[in-house]
């Protein structure tokens, strides 16, 4: 065998091998698909806020990346494990903060931004702590949620509560974390509205009398 055929052999099972390892899963990306209709509800309009600065959700590093998580917690609940071809289109902080604005906006209220409001408009803080689909077994799996959300006003707190919420997951793949995830967020999003129905609006300013 001459060298000059030993090289070509080289060469051509080099080029096979990476056509066989280029053939892997087709990479998905995922979002929280088209916002659905809200249930009908009345709101406490005497109670309620009328407008809100929503700020930009925050939480830990492994949510401000688009890669989709994941736990065993049949084998390691303390291991968080990424997708290796399936992730989101934003990071789940976004995805959250994207999710929630429409959701209040769809509520009726006013989402104002912090460059065009008054100080004394009150202001929601989302602190997301969790944000994965979690696996109960090899075959079930459930998309998990968990915020603590503050409102402030005037630099004041005014109230603070902490949401949970886990949604089955209709398939026990990426395709069914992000469903999960998404109705997850959704049903959280209906309860931070519920919540913030209870929260008083800001007094009305009485001018001082005149002299």
């Amino acid at each position: 065998m001459t060298t000059a055929f030993r090289t070509r052999a080289a060469i051509a099972a080099v080029v096979l091998l990476s056509a066989c390892a280029s053939k892997g899963p087709a990479n998905a990306n995922y979002d929280f698909g088209p916002l659905s209709a809200p249930e009908p509800k009345g709101r406490n309009v005497c109670n309620s806020i009328d407008a809100i600065i929503v700020a930009d959700a925050t939480g830990p590093a492994s949510l401000d990346s688009e890669r989709m998580q994941y736990r065993l917690l049949y084998a390691d609940a303390r291991q968080s494990r990424p997708y290796a071809y399936n992730q989101w289109t934003s990071t789940p902080l976004q995805l959250v903060t994207q999710r929630m604005k429409a959701r209040i906006a769809q509520d009726g209220l006013k989402v104002l931004s912090a460059t065009d409001s008054a100080s004394s408009v009150h202001l929601l803080r989302m602190e997301v702590d969790d944000f994965t689909q979690n696996f109960e077994t090899a075959t079930r799996s459930s998309g998990h949620i968990s915020m603590r959300a503050s409102v402030f006003r005037s630099h004041s707190l005014v109230d603070q509560k902490t949401f949970t919420r886990d949604v089955p997951a209709p398939s026990a793949d990426a395709a069914g974390g992000a469903r999960a995830l998404a109705d997850a967020t959704d049903a959280l999003a209906g309860d931070v509205l519920a919540w913030l129905n209870e929260v008083p609006a800001a007094p009305a300013v009485t001018p001082p009398p005149r002299r």
